[in-house]
């Protein structure tokens, strides 16, 4: 993988922000502007690309940030501009620019991506969406029902507990809510440029979890030496270096297909999800106390492995049909 000098300038940018500000998305915004990353320069944005938003995203993911970016700053806008509605675009991307949160009512309580959960009636929509990405705290409601986007005012929004703290789901009720119709939108289409963000944050999130381990091996000692020295935990570590590289190989290539998107989804669960468990299992006691941060990183990957659709259910799309 290559990236322009532009690219690796966002990245360093955004990893000195984090390092430094504990609530970092307003000045993510003002001073980097990744709330308009997604959106055209016409809309008052950046017009930058998918690789962009995962650069950001890959940053994100290593320290776990809880910010509304892959709900707002990825989704939201992309559901917007999916519709092709210039009235709907130049009314509301200008303020996702501003970070301006905005979320899309989308899944059921079964965590189904394929079906939206609410439907339409009358120009009024009625349901219940489940894991909203930033919910409770939106601004703008987007809600996809039969097989379009509608802009809703009138709902109820509960943020609900979920094992990763880190990341801000909510449970939005609608119940005969007047809806103004923006457009068709490719579920589909959507959901790969979803997954290809989130795909980046898991990556992100495991190559940070292998640095903590190998830096945690080097200090603990057994026997009289570090335990990164055991011939045994190095070929672990070399197999866990394997999965972190070809999880970001996968992560960038996402953008340059569904078949890919779905790819990258599947092995970059799989792939957080054991280098977190080996994270774990290789810090022994302290790993399981609140104060190290490897409980975290186990439940980020969790989590995300169900985000958008099950690691199952995608690697449906990327088996070749039987003939």
């Amino acid at each position: 993988m290559t990236f322009t000098a532009e690219q690796d300038a966002l990245r360093d940018s955004v990893r000195k922000l984090l390092d430094r500000e504990a609530e970092p998305w307003p000045e993510l915004c003002e001073q980097i502007g990744v709330a308009a990353l997604a959106v055209p320069e016409r809309f008052g944005g950046l017009g930058a690309g998918t690789t962009e938003m995962q650069v950001v995203a890959e940053e994100l993911g290593r320290v776990l940030a809880d910010v509304p970016f892959l709900g707002s700053a990825v989704l939201a806008v992309h559901a917007v501009l999916a519709t092709g509605d210039s009235e709907a675009c130049e009314r509301l991307l200008p303020r996702f620019a501003e970070g301006v949160v905005g979320a899309v009512a989308w899944a059921d309580a079964d965590g189904r991506w394929s079906v939206p959960a609410c439907h339409v009636t009358e120009s009024t929509v009625d349901g219940e969406a489940h894991y909203v990405l930033n919910g409770d705290e939106a601004e703008i409601m987007l809600v996809m029902a039969d097989g379009s986007l509608y802009e809703v005012s009138d709902f109820r929004a509960v943020r609900t507990p979920a094992m990763d703290e880190t990341r801000r789901l909510a449970r939005v009720a609608f119940d005969h809510s007047p809806a103004r119709l923006l457009g068709p939108v490719d579920l589909t289409a959507l959901r790969d440029v979803a997954c290809a963000v989130l795909a980046a944050e898991q990556a992100g999130a495991a190559a940070r979890a292998f640095e903590l381990t190998v830096e945690y091996s080097r200090q603990r000692h057994q026997f009289g030496r570090p335990i990164g020295g055991f011939q045994a935990l190095k070929h672990r570590m070399a197999d866990l270096h394997v999965l972190v590289e070809t999880a970001r190989s996968a992560a960038y290539a996402a953008p340059e297909s569904s078949r890919l998107a779905a790819v990258a989804k599947v092995h970059c669960s799989e792939a957080l999800a054991t280098v977190a468990g080996e994270m774990i299992q290789l810090h022994g006691g302290i790993a399981i106390t609140w104060e190290h941060p490897a409980h975290r990183y186990f439940k980020r990957a969790h989590g995300a492995t169900w985000l958008f659709g099950s690691p199952g259910e995608h690697l449906g799309r990327v088996r070749p049909p039987l003939s």
